[in-house]
């Protein structure tokens, strides 16, 4: 299977970072939206997760930096949860799609009976061609039960629905052998499930001092999703568009083969 696979695919889950959807970055939800309508209109399911929260939040506590105590966060979370669905919903009117917004912590996905709740919520929501936007629940997650990043929340995400493919967008276009600005460093096109990318130096993907992922957590997280039997693309945000097209660009993660 190949990125073709994206275009084929019935059930889609995407997901974007803080540092892409926030701050100086807000005007690239309307692009993303844009895209994920494109494919919604196919007759593809989409669901997508999004960071972003305590970054949205944080100018309205009017705060330069990301918070480090629980309770800020949390109070941040709060507030910018409500304006990031706002912002989300208000681009998708453009095209008469409606959103439905699913919180999840870590334990929902651990407890076999939260588990089964959250599937039948979304499978309802795909069922009505609702769009779920996912994000952890940070105004009452807690530093020890947390995902700890989306980019897993994402990848739990895709084995809960069993979805076709996901797509991980970032600030860097693909995974590279080193981190891309250093000399040498080479894009990787595609990654076999059996590759261990041992030779592979791993930096951060994100901007802003805002998210919480970096390239480890991508990897992490796709090869989550792949040893589920879903393929994972891994791409940058501005271009989520021709990702979701199918077109050849970022980085392929084949899924485990069925035995």
């Amino acid at each position: 299977m190949s990125r073709r696979q994206v275009l084929e695919a019935r059930r889609i889950v995407v997901k974007v970072g803080s540092s892409s959807i926030s701050g100086a970055n807000v005007g690239q939800i309307e692009p993303l939206v844009d895209a994920l309508a494109a494919a919604h209109a196919r007759g593809a399911e989409v669901i997508l997760v999004s960071s972003g929260a305590i970054a949205t939040g944080m100018p309205y506590l009017k705060l330069d930096s990301r918070p480090t105590d629980l309770a800020t966060k949390q109070a941040a979370a709060a507030v910018g949860q409500n304006v990031l669905i706002y912002r989300y919903q208000d681009s998708l009117d453009r095209f008469k799609i409606v959103a439905g917004q699913v919180l999840l912590t870590a334990g929902d996905l651990e407890n076999p009976t939260h588990r089964g709740n959250a599937r039948r919520a979304m499978e309802r929501l795909l069922d009505l061609r609702i769009l779920p936007i996912v994000n952890e629940n940070d105004t009452v997650a807690t530093q020890e039960i947390r995902f700890g990043d989306n980019d897993r929340l994402a990848a739990l995400v895709s084995q809960l629905v069993h979805a076709d493919v996901l797509v991980l967008l970032s600030d860097v276009d693909a995974l590279y052998t080193r981190p891309p600005a250093e000399p040498g460093a080479r894009r990787i096109d595609i990654v076999p499930f059996t590759d261990d990318l041992a030779g592979v130096e791993f930096g951060d993907i994100g901007s802003a001092g805002v998210g919480t992922g970096g390239a480890g957590t991508k990897v992490a997280a796709a090869k989550l999703a792949a040893a589920s039997g879903t393929p994972v693309l891994l791409a940058s945000t501005g271009q989520v568009a021709a990702a979701l097209n199918g077109e050849h660009l970022g980085t392929w993660f084949e899924a485990a083969t069925a035995e």
